[in-house]
């Protein structure tokens, strides 16, 4: 009884001061949002909250136009998060429930894309878009990340665990493979869909390399090229306090996200943990 009451006393020591060293960052970063120029570069660092948050952030705000590359971050999020569970369950349901010619080499060949880093991809895909008359267009931005191979591959394992009776009872009721498909397995999949949603939308939030590359126009650009533009030039001391406002107001969206969809993201990262 001891024995077990000290393992848990020291199991939970260990996850406090391992939530304390990864939510620090985030923590301080929140506190420097708050300070002065002055503030800001004090030694020790100063901890405790300051007054200048609003200050900070509407100055953050009109520098880079944040309202409108956060319309930009948003609309491109969701696009591609809804694109890409649309697409994935596609892909699943014909790999899962159709036989066809190649079937068995296709899968493969999906999840090798994965093993293909992105500099070696993104030159290729430049030069795509730039054929199609694509840069500097909401095209380029979102058309690209479409395909998934981590949402086909989430939801073919779970089109795997449907028992094979229920599509041949569904067939004998008069069911065709559309209404199985939209009235049967993408309710009973709402939190693999969940889950996938709240992956992609977080990854297409913080992309930066890729919208830099194909984003010229001062209207299209994103979040993160915009939090990237508040760094002054390397002649002049960094605001801290201006850029760390911006930052903590650019993840608000994920957060609220992932806020949302924190029961049906964790029960659906759980199952497929499961299922594997």
């Amino acid at each position: 009884m001891v024995l077990r009451i000290r393992n848990q006393l020291l199991t939970h020591i260990f996850l406090m001061m391992a939530v304390i060293v990864i939510a620090f960052p985030v923590v301080y970063a929140i506190i420097m949002s708050t300070l002065s120029f002055s503030d800001a570069f004090l030694f020790p660092p100063r901890l405790v909250p300051g007054k200048h948050f609003f200050e900070n952030l509407k100055e953050a705000w009109d520098r880079i136009s944040m309202g409108r590359l956060l319309i930009n971050s948003t609309f491109i999020s969701l696009v591609v998060a809804l694109a890409k569970i649309i697409l994935s369950l596609l892909a699943a349901f014909a790999f899962t429930h159709f036989n066809f010619r190649g079937r068995i080499i296709l899968f493969p060949m999906c999840m090798v894309t994965q093993m293909l880093p992105l500099p070696v991809r993104i030159v290729p895909t430049f030069e795509l878009m730039r054929s199609f008359g694509w840069i500097n267009s909401y095209w380029a931005l979102t058309v690209p990340f479409f395909a998934s191979t981590t949402g086909i591959l989430l939801f073919r394992q779970f089109f795997l665990t449907v028992p094979r009776d229920l599509p041949d009872a569904a067939r004998v009721d008069g069911v065709g493979p559309l209404r199985y498909f939209l009235q049967i397995l993408v309710p009973i999949s709402k939190t693999n869909i969940a889950a996938l949603f709240v992956i992609e939308f977080i990854f297409m939030w913080s992309q930066y390399l890729w919208p830099l590359i194909v984003i010229t126009s001062k209207d299209m650009r994103v979040i993160q090229i915009g939090l990237k533009m508040l760094l002054a030039s390397e002649q002049i001391a960094p605001e801290w306090n201006i850029i760390m406002s911006g930052t903590v107001f650019a993840m608000l969206p994920p957060l609220i996200v992932l806020i949302l969809f924190r029961k049906s993201f964790a029960y659906g990262i759980a199952m497929q943990s499961q299922q594997q």
